[in-house]
């Protein structure tokens, strides 16, 4: 069953939080993170996430979290 326009816009934007909440563990703060409107009115499946844009800290913080330096246990 096809999911409705209003349904996947849901779904987009309960997977944003997700993604909004597992960075802030890991210390990545990505403030312009949300659906791309673009997309939430067209015919895709799902509306593409639009990660934004962030500082250089943050830039080099998220590649830390990706190379498994950074994070909790990690200063």
């Amino acid at each position: 069953m096809a999911l409705t326009a209003e349904e996947r816009v849901r779904a987009a934007e309960d997977a944003v939080e997700q993604l909004r909440d597992g960075l802030a563990r890991v210390g990545v703060m990505l403030p312009s993170l949300r659906i791309d409107p673009l997309t939430c009115t067209g015919h895709v499946l799902y509306p593409l996430m639009d990660l934004g844009r962030c500082n250089m800290d943050m830039a080099l913080r998220l590649v830390a979290v990706l190379a498994g330096t950074y994070g909790p246990n990690h200063n």
